[in-house]
């Protein structure tokens, strides 16, 4: 007899706690392999295809296409034996671990987007049968309904309690969404996120017109909302902005482009001198831990760089972003913004940023003050190029003038190295010559 296994909405990572269901890859009856994707899910990050740990024919589905679930809410019903015997793996994955996901995960040994499979005339047939005996058996007197594996007992991550130490959260009063009730992070952050009593009675819908549109902050705009509004509550930001002459580097990006090769973006360029000045100032590279009462220098430079979508905004981060020449930052930033526009960007793609480069240029204004990326210490946001009247050699001249604007966490450095920093970043502009002599 078939055991009928239920599939979980694993915790798909980087504190998410629910996703919404775009598309269905799979139908009740049909047969699926161990680490099959399922279901196409979009995330607060991403879109994710989720691959199920479980070989049999598909039983149940849980949730219609536009349905939001949270981290732990079953997906699908599978009847592993059902026609064929068990496949081993669905043992070994039995519990359900959430980890092999397309793109972002361990499972290294198969194409990236996989469509179901044909079935041959054997396995057809005997997915025909599969479900009746799937429901025989769930209709059975034995016990029935969908078991999880067992399996030891859950342990709560160290990161997990060290989580919830730190922010107060009382575990005891938690229910863990994870496999046997296990409290994951998603849980901690979402009690974290959880308003109070007084909150809540404050946060009550306010009346609207006739004819408003109100538009649920859920999925990528509700996740930008909140870290937004975790900067503003937490860091205590300043800002500081100077107007730069870029003539100087428009030349030399031209020349560079004129010679054989890829072509290197503005971006690119702006992405290589900020790597340089942070390496004069290091603070800007940095986070702070609150449970701990310090300021964490980080070693690494992971870029962020704002991307607009259809989707709305997102931050692609470039990895070790300071050891890479502006030909390769170009490169990198070319396929993050299409992997952003195409809706294909890993989680992993999305997180880990140490300082965000953001160029609001390209929407045709001249200056902002940035909202920091929230865990990050600085950003640096930079307007349009535009021709403006410009004081050059003793005289009036028409050139290329862009707006800087450092936005910094005055906690992990003072007026004086923001200062610093956003100068060093003017002159480089201005003179190229400057940024070689630190390279």
């Amino acid at each position: 007899m078939p055991q009928v296994m239920e599939f979980k909405l694993p915790d798909l990572g980087e504190g998410l706690t629910e996703a919404e269901i775009v598309r269905w890859l799979v139908a009740v009856g049909d047969v699926v392999e161990v680490d099959q994707p399922v279901v196409e899910v979009e995330t607060a990050k991403a879109m994710v295809e989720v691959p199920c740990p479980y070989g049999g024919v598909v039983t149940a589905r849980f949730g219609e296409e536009g349905t939001e679930l949270p981290v732990g809410a079953p997906l699908i019903t599978v009847a592993v034996g059902a026609g064929s015997e068990p496949e081993p793996a669905a043992v070994a994955e039995s519990s359900g671990s959430g980890n092999v996901l397309v793109g972002y995960g361990t499972d290294h040994s198969r194409p990236a987007r996989r469509k179901r499979v044909a079935r041959p005339a054997a396995m057809a047939a005997a997915a025909v049968a599969a479900p009746v005996a799937a429901v025989a058996a769930v209709a059975a007197p034995a016990p029935a309904a969908p078991v999880q594996a067992s399996g030891p007992v859950p342990v709560i991550s160290p990161l997990v309690r060290k989580l919830a130490r730190d922010n107060g959260v009382d575990l005891r009063a938690l229910r863990g969404s994870g496999p046997e009730g296990l409290i994951l992070r998603a849980d901690v952050e979402a009690a974290l996120r959880a308003p109070a009593p007084a909150a809540r009675a404050a946060a009550a819908p306010v009346a609207a017109p006739e004819g408003a549109t109100r538009i649920p902050l859920k999925g990528l705009r509700g996740a930008v909302a909140e870290k937004l509004s975790r900067s503003r509550r937490e860091i205590p930001e300043a800002t500081c902005w100077v107007d730069a002459d870029a003539t100087e580097l428009m030349a030399a990006r031209a020349a560079m482009n004129a010679a054989a090769g890829p072509k290197i973006s503005v971006l690119a360029l702006l992405a290589r001198i900020c790597t340089a000045a942070l390496a004069r100032y290091p603070e800007l590279n940095s986070t702070v831990d609150l449970a701990a009462n310090e300021i964490v220098r980080l070693p690494s430079v992971h870029l962020g760089f704002a991307a607009q979508t259809e989707r709305g905004l997102v931050v692609p981060v470039v990895r070790d972003a300071q050891s890479l020449s502006p030909e390769s930052l170009s490169a990198e930033f070319g396929r993050l913004t299409e992997l952003a526009r195409t809706g294909k960007l890993a989680p992993a793609d999305l997180t880990g940023g140490t300082f965000t480069l953001n160029n609001y240029g390209v929407f045709g204004v001249d200056g902002s003050t940035p909202i920091i990326n929230h865990p990050e210490a600085a950003m640096l946001g930079v307007g349009r190029i535009i021709d403006k009247p410009w004081v050059h050699e003793g005289q009036l001249a028409v050139r290329k003038v862009v707006q800087l604007s450092l936005t910094f966490d005055h906690r992990v450095c003072d007026g004086g190295a923001a200062g610093g920093f956003l100068r060093y970043v003017a002159d480089c502009v201005e003179s190229p010559a400057v940024l070689l002599r630190s390279l």
